[in-house]
C-alpha cells in the first residue's frame, strides 16, 4: 500500500530517519520542520497521511492539528489520518493531541518497527478497510438515527453527514455492528489500535466524547452513545427511557 505521507518534524535528524523509513515501504514522503509550512503544504496538496511532531516552531503540532479538525477547511483534510510524534510523556498532554483529534500518538524515543506499524494501521483505516462483524449488513451498519457505511466510509445521524477522524470511525463501526451491545474500554481499544500495549485505555474516552460532540444533540446529556457505569460504553438503538441520561465518561480527566 503506497501513499503520500507529509512528515512536519522540526529536528532534520529525525525527520529524515522517517523518511528513510518510508520510502522503504515505497511511500511518497515530503518534509517540512515547523507548523505554518506543515499547513501550506496541506492546502496545496493533501497527503494520505500526516506524521506530525508536537514540539515545532511557531505554530506547533497540536495547533495544526486544531486548524485540520476545526478551522473549517476542505473535508478531506478534517479527515486526514494525524499521527502525532512528542517527547512529552505525561498522560494529559498525550490525551490532548487525541481530544483536538489526533487518531494516534508515539512517544520519543520510539522503535523504527512500532513506527511503521502505526504507519500501516492508519493507512488501512484511511483506505476505507473495515470489516463489520459476521453477518452484519455489509452496506449499512444502523443503531438507530446513526447509520455508518464502512465501504464509502461515511457516518450519518438523522441523514446528516457527520465527519470522523479514522479512530472515531473505527470506534463507531465496531458499537454499530453490534447496537446496544456493551463493550468494554479494552474491548474497543482493540478494535482501534490492536493489541499494542503503547496506548493508553483512556484514549477510548477521548474518541468518546469527541464523537458525542458530533453525533448528539446535547452531548452532556446523551442518548445515543451510553456509557454503562463500571462497564464500559454502548450504541443504543432507540433513546433511553426519559429521566435516564446518560452521565458522561466513565473516567473524566484528571480522574
Amino acid at each position: 500500500m503506497c501513499a503520500a505521507v507529509l512528515v512536519a518534524e522540526d529536528d532534520e535528524k529525525q525527520a529524515e530517519l522517517v523518511r528513510r523509513y518510508l520510502e522503504r515501504e515505497g511511500h511518497s514522503v515530503a518534509v517540512v520542520h515547523d507548523g505554518n509550512a506543515a499547513l501550506r503544504a496541506l492546502r496545496n496538496e493533501p497527503p494520505d497521511l500526516l506524521i506530525l511532531d508536537v514540539m515545532m516552531p511557531g505554530t506547533d503540532g497540536l495547533a495544526v492539528t486544531r486548524t485540520l479538525r476545526y478551522g473549517g477547511g476542505p473535508p478531506e483534510l478534517a479527515r486526514l489520518p494525524i499521527l502525532m510524534l512528542t517527547a512529552r510523556s505525561t498522560e494529559d498532554d498525550l490525551l490532548a493531541g487525541l481530544d483536538l483529534g489526533a487518531d494516534d500518538y508515539l512517544t520519543k524515543p520510539y522503535s523504527p518497527r512500532e513506527l511503521m506499524a502505526r504507519v500501516r494501521t492508519l493507512l488501512r483505516r484511511a483506505c476505507g478497510i473495515h470489516l463489520p462483524p459476521p453477518g452484519a449488513d455489509r452496506q449499512r451498519l444502523r443503531a438507530g438515527d446513526v447509520v455508518v457505511d464502512p465501504l464509502r466510509h461515511e457516518v450519518t445521524v438523522e441523514g446528516r453527514p457527520v465527519d470522523c477522524t479514522p479512530g472515531e470511525f473505527d470506534l463507531l463501526t465496531a458499537m454499530a455492528g453490534e447496537p446496544d451491545r456493551v463493550f468494554t474500554r479494552p474491548q474497543l481499544l482493540d478494535r482501534i489500535h490492536g493489541s499494542s500495549g503503547y496506548i493508553s485505555a483512556r484514549t477510548v474516552d477521548v474518541h468518546i466524547l469527541n464523537l458525542r460532540k458530533k453525533i448528539e444533540t446535547d452531548p452532556r446529556h446523551p442518548t445515543r452513545l451510553l456509557t454503562i457505569f463500571g462497564v464500559g460504553y454502548k450504541l443504543a438503538s432507540a433513546p433511553p427511557p426519559q429521566g435516564e441520561p446518560d452521565a458522561g465518561p466513565l473516567v473524566r480527566r484528571g480522574a
